[in-house]
């Protein structure tokens, strides 16, 4: 299982994301591929983010079941501890 959330970018990328995966959600991607398509959808929605964020998901042999990457935004940094995904938000500090 791969889900792939992408925010900010072209309506053509999430055209063509389409084609391989159900998108339930505007920007949010579900769907059952191959490593290889991963991979390339993967590989594709960076090159096509320009200034967007992208995040996948999918299913790996690890303890918590999946594998993460992640694309721009900053706001939300996912860090492996040990094997174990976590999510480090970063607040922005209003003076």
């Amino acid at each position: 299982m791969v889900v792939l959330i992408l925010e900010r970018v072209s309506s053509g990328l999430r055209g063509e994301l389409s084609r391989w995966m159900v998108e339930p959600k505007a920007g949010v991607f579900v769907g059952k591929v191959s490593a290889m398509v991963r991979d390339r959808l993967w590989e594709k929605s960076v090159r096509s983010a320009g200034d967007g964020a992208c995040v996948m998901l999918n299913s790996s042999n690890t303890e918590q079941g999946f594998d993460v990457r992640i694309f721009g935004d900053r706001s939300h940094e996912m860090l492996n501890v040990e094997g174990v995904w976590l999510v480090r938000v970063h607040q922005q500090c209003s003076r």
